[in-house]
């Protein structure tokens, strides 16, 4: 590889995670102005709107709805909407998913619960696979003794979205601690890291 080449490759490797991530954030953004922007543009008289009053009031509103949830009755309130909500099966089927989803990433309500990072042993082998744990309990499904003593384990598919999720007996398992964006980056990028060059003098 010529000098060119690998100046080259070294830019683009550095600059583009740089660039999708800023392109992702600009796009989290630009989505959460577009949520109140629209209907503000609406509202307020011409040449009032300030840009980006949307993004700020849609914080403001989330934060605000967070605070609803901490007070006891208003919680109780949203719950009960909440079961509402769930009950009618088409939304339940999109809903209910999302939530899940976004509660193994809080380990606010139950650090013991959401999203323990494991390894698996495979077979009789030495090998093992890096997984997050997100159920521990099936009462509420009916697998009757075939759920009993696992755990459900997802693995997360490389250089991709997706996965897999199997019931793991819990001797098979190893906790490890490792936060789940470590984990879930090592999955999905198969586990390469690329070194810089002062690491990699380094190790020499």
């Amino acid at each position: 590889m010529t000098a060119f080449n690998r100046i080259f490759f070294r830019g683009l490797i550095t600059l583009l995670p740089i660039a999708i991530t800023i392109y992702i954030v600009y796009s989290a953004v630009i989505i959460l102005e577009n949520l109140l922007g629209t209907t503000l543009r609406k509202i307020l008289p011409e040449n009032a709107y300030i840009p980006g009053l949307g993004f700020m009031l849609t914080l403001i509103l989330i934060f605000a709805f967070g605070l609803m949830l901490n007070s006891f009755i208003l919680g109780k309130v949203i719950s009960s909407m909440e079961k509402r909500l769930t009950s009618v099966p088409f939304v339940k089927a999109i809903y209910s998913p999302l939530r899940d989803l976004m509660n193994l990433f809080n380990r606010t309500e139950n650090p013991q619960e959401m999203g323990s990072v494991v390894l698996v042993k495979i077979g009789d082998t030495d090998a093992r696979a890096l997984g997050l744990v997100t159920r521990e309990n099936f009462k509420d499904l009916p697998l009757g003794t075939i759920a009993d003593d696992k755990v459900a384990v997802y693995f997360p598919l490389s250089y991709g979205l997706g996965g897999f999720t199997f019931l793991v007996p819990r001797k098979s398992i190893q906790e490890i601690e490792m936060p789940i964006e470590k984990a879930m980056s090592l999955a999905i990028t198969g586990w390469v890291k690329a070194e810089t060059k002062e690491n990699h003098e380094s190790h020499s």
